[in-house]
């Protein structure tokens, strides 16, 4: 005979877009599904699909073993939980707030204390990629913890990665994964400030930039022999060193400064690419400026 088990009760706290996202698709999966938000018109949407709304964050957590926190910030976090110090006891909070890995670490110990089991989240997507089966979440915790959840948090992106024992992890991938992309981000505006004063549009270099990052940048991010090297330190090269580089940027910064086009992103990496040259290493990969990165030098 089958099972006719309903599925476990969940709690969400907080509905802003991420949150009302994360709720629907517990909805969608069958999970009684408690809300709670500052201004309860956010889940008047949940609650026509059947979500039950919660008249204070006390309610939510005690309505559901598994609560899902998704706020702006720790801060607000703490704010709204210091409170309830006894309503966590029991409780398994998984946090998906965006923050420092301290934060995540700090507040594992501080649910712990009150009694309660702490899962750690980074969500790296939008809104409208909630409950895909590519969509990536990472994890950290207890890997038991975790484990008996999986197939709940599953629903919010079947890309559930756990990461380790220690809940800072998923941030570190999280700010790490988001430095390259603002790094990316920045360099193509900087590039097409720089292509504007030549009145090349954007749409114009389109196809140029598309075949730099296909065919050079993204193959240069991504490759395992490099990414082994640069776990061992080993830094030779015989394709572009850092003397190459060095004068790379120099003429990128003298055209920009020619254009008019503001240069302080690129100062200081062009200053840790000299460094490295005066220190003998101008044969060495550009890469050698992790170096640099790992431990800056104290004025």
């Amino acid at each position: 005979m089958k099972s006719t088990s309903i599925p476990a009760s969940v709690s969400v706290i907080g509905l802003g877009n991420m949150g009302v996202a994360l709720a629907d698709a517990f909805v969608k999966g069958g999970h009684p599904t408690t809300v709670w938000n500052r201004s309860a018109d956010r889940a008047k949407g949940l609650v026509e699909k059947g979500a039950v709304l919660a008249g204070s964050v006390a309610e939510a957590i005690t309505a559901s073993s598994l609560v899902v926190v998704c706020l702006s910030t720790y801060k607000v976090m703490q704010e709204l939980l210091e409170p309830l110090q006894s309503e966590l006891s029991g409780r398994v909070i998984v946090n998906l707030t965006t923050g420092t890995p301290e934060d995540a670490r700090k507040t594992a110990k501080w649910v712990s204390v009150h009694g309660g089991q702490y899962l750690d989240g980074a969500i790296m997507a939008v809104p409208q990629m909630i409950g895909l089966p590519e969509t990536l979440i990472f994890y950290g915790g207890s890997k038991a913890l975790f484990e008996t959840y999986e197939p709940t948090l599953k629903l919010l992106g079947g890309n559930a990665a756990y990461l380790s024992e220690d809940h800072g992890v998923p941030l570190i991938y999280d700010l790490s994964l988001l430095t390259m992309m603002y790094g990316a981000w920045y360099g193509s505006l900087h590039a097409h400030a720089l292509l504007s004063t030549a009145n090349i549009t954007a749409t114009e270099f389109l196809p140029y930039a598309t075949n730099w990052m296909n065919q050079l940048v993204a193959p240069l991010l991504s490759d395992p022999v490099a990414a082994r090297a640069r776990d061992e330190g080993n830094f030779k090269t015989d394709v572009s060193n850092m003397n190459t580089n060095k004068l790379g940027l120099e003429h990128i910064i003298n055209a920009s400064k020619e254009q008019g086009i503001s240069v302080d992103w690129l100062l200081p990496v062009h200053e840790l690419a000299v460094k490295k040259v005066a220190e003998g290493y101008g044969a060495d990969s550009f890469e050698r400026v992790i170096e640099a990165i790992r431990k800056p030098q104290v004025i």
